[in-house]
């Protein structure tokens, strides 16, 4: 009974897609985690949720449907006019940002990871973005996205929205010129071909959200400037998720994502 009760939650393990061709590459609350908060998830990035499997999977499940709940009172709420269309992108990435992505802390990497579970199995950089924006309610092909490179993810993400590309020889001006195209808020960041993540900006300081290959080898927050990925790629494709009207609009109205 457990286990058909797994399956109507959609918690079980997806089976392993098939894939022709590897891609090499490789975040309603309505209060944000404060910046000390983040500050300490970057001193120690090991953010574990430390239980067992039936609490992982009941308090994830809990999460979505929250996330869930929340998308169909905003929906009502805009239709209304009791709320603006500001309210849903602030309300939309801290549920993100400090509700779903939370539990995944922690979870190691592997380049072929797909783990649906947090911290049970493993999970792939490209797979930690389709998998938290699917949990939070886009109605996305988590397979179709995580196979795709940084760039196509980007498109696909962008739901025809600008593409900002960042090209720059040192870290130093990459981090410049990415702080000025960017305003509070949550971004899906690409690494030229070979990694993605989320990019958070908040309280003016920008973090990189990540299923890391390097150490920690697990999805982590850490601030942009330290990440030894980042210092590792010259080029970028920046895509708004909080800011990314035509995004969030078919998140309220259950729209495919394509």
């Amino acid at each position: 009974m457990f286990f058909s009760l797994l399956l109507t939650l959609g918690l079980l393990n997806d089976p392993p897609p098939k894939i022709d061709k590897v891609v090499n590459h490789g975040v309603a609350t309505e209060k944000p985690l404060p910046l000390k908060e983040i500050n300490s998830i970057n001193v120690s990035p090991n953010y574990i949720y430390k239980t067992d499997l039936d609490s992982i999977v009941a308090s994830y499940a809990s999460t979505k449907v929250d996330a869930d709940q929340l998308r169909l009172r905003l929906k009502e709420g805009l239709r209304m006019g009791t709320i603006s269309f500001d309210n849903i992108k602030t309300a939309f990435t801290n549920q993100l940002v400090d509700k779903i992505i939370p539990h995944w802390y922690g979870t190691p990497w592997s380049f072929g990871g797909h783990t649906t579970i947090p911290n049970q199995g493993k999970i792939a950089c490209g797979y930690f973005i389709s998998t938290t924006l699917r949990d939070m309610g886009i109605n996305l092909n988590r397979y179709k996205l995580a196979q795709k490179s940084p760039f196509d993810e980007a498109k696909m993400i962008s739901c025809g929205s600008e593409i900002n590309q960042i090209v720059q020889d040192t870290p130093e001006k990459a981090l410049e010129e990415i702080n000025g195209l960017t305003k509070e808020g949550l971004y899906f960041i690409g690494f030229d071909e070979g990694h993605v993540g989320y990019l958070l900006k908040r309280e003016g300081e920008l973090f990189l959200i990540h299923s890391n290959y390097l150490a920690p080898v697990a999805v982590c927050m850490e601030t942009l400037k330290e990440s030894r990925v980042f210092k590792r790629f010259t080029k970028f494709h920046l895509v708004a998720i909080s800011h990314n009207e035509a995004l969030l609009q078919r998140w309220l109205d259950n729209g495919t994502v394509l």
